[in-house]
């Protein structure tokens, strides 16, 4: 063990109470995770009694140079892996001083839609399956393809095992080993269909702990492909031309929805999605209409059908609990989607009257 990775491995558990806590964050981009360290006197389980802490939003921006003081409050707790011991990941939302979200903070209007009763009483469950590629660092070129070069057709590579179909499994194993240790809910993970491609599962979680939860592991994943000399990228469409591009499909539910006639209940989420569905579109980030073209088991941004896997809103054939909603793409921040989509399903936006929202799924 070199001495700087035996530093690193220092258990400080004999030497001192203290612990170490990362501060998270969502950066001005809405795509980028910012985070910072601070020692705090002892073990923390809950986030209300974590201290606010502040940082330098002209740096990140999210602030200006003359007023860029901006303040982080902690919402979430995990385990932190890299640290171990009683040390802890923070995911934290972002306010000006005088209280009010920045306007990069989606989470708290995602928090308050989700501490209504109404949708309290609901439950709503999400699964988000999270794609990604993992991209050679100094060429920004996927992991496993030949320098300026391609690998074969797709076909061969969704799910599959061996060196020339595989590429970049211990990063993905370590990040979901990561997960588990941090008690994120990670389902699963797979080979997607683009060489060097990528997917993890986090859910069914309840409501705004979902967006929590995917924002935890993405920091993972962002530290752990450091480690690795990786880059991984979010970006809905990596490589032009026949290549599948990624995305984040969301699957969602309430009660209603999961009970007897829930179908009948996402029938009626699903037309009032449609009603608004560029106005969605638009919130689900930069970069959907590279990828959103009706090929590569994807849809047309422009159109609505459902029920077959390349299509905006799916419901399985089989008798449905749930409802997948495939329009949307990978760089979409999650608070976002989750609270638009739940004001749709269980809100009237006039009103505020709750609607009846078995289950739905759409991806971002």
């Amino acid at each position: 063990m070199s001495p700087l990775a035996d530093l690193l491995s220092l258990d400080l558990s004999g030497c001192t109470g203290k612990i170490i806590a990362e501060y998270i964050w969502v950066g001005g981009t809405g795509m980028d995770v910012r985070s910072k360290a601070r020692t705090l006197p002892g073990p923390v389980d809950d986030p209300s009694k974590l201290p606010k802490w502040n940082f330098d939003g002209s740096s990140t921006g999210q602030a200006t140079g003359d007023d860029s003081e901006v303040i982080l409050c902690p919402q979430a707790i995990f385990k932190d892996p890299f640290r171990r011991g009683n040390n802890i990941l923070v995911i934290c939302d972002c306010y000006a001083p005088n209280g009010e979200p920045i306007p990069s903070n989606k989470r708290y209007n995602a928090a308050r839609i989700f501490g209504h009763p109404d949708v309290k009483a609901e439950e709503p469950w999400y699964g988000i399956e999270q794609e990604y590629t993992l991209l050679q660092k100094d060429t920004n070129w996927p992991i496993g393809w030949p320098l300026g070069g391609y690998p074969g057709p797709q076909g061969p590579y969704y799910c599959a095992a061996g060196a020339e179909k595989s590429y970049g499994r211990d990063i993905v194993d370590a990040h979901y080993k990561a997960c588990l240790y941090a008690g994120i809910n990670i389902g699963g993970i797979n080979a997607e269909v683009m060489p060097g491609q990528w997917e993890f599962q986090v859910g069914p979680s309840v409501g705004i702990s979902a967006g929590d939860e995917l924002w935890a592991a993405r920091y993972i994943l962002e530290r752990i492909t450091e480690i690795a000399g990786v880059v991984v990228s979010f970006d809905p469409k990596p490589i032009p031309g026949e290549w599948n591009g990624a995305g984040a499909h969301t699957n969602y539910s309430t009660k209603s929805m999961r009970s007897e006639g829930g179908y009948e209940v996402i029938k009626k989420a699903i037309q009032k999605l449609e009603a608004r569905h560029m106005e969605h579109i638009a919130a689900y980030g930069e970069g959907n209409e590279r990828r959103l073209t009706g090929r590569h088991e994807t849809a047309d941004i422009n159109t609505f059908v459902w029920v077959r896997r390349g299509e905006p809103r799916r419901v399985g054939a089989g008798g449905p609990r749930h409802r997948e909603g495939r329009q949307g793409l990978l760089r979409g921040p999650e608070a976002g989607v989750q609270h638009g989509s739940l004001r749709r399903h269980l809100h009237d936006r006039r009103d505020h009257h709750p609607l009846q929202g078995r289950s739905l799924q759409w991806q971002v």
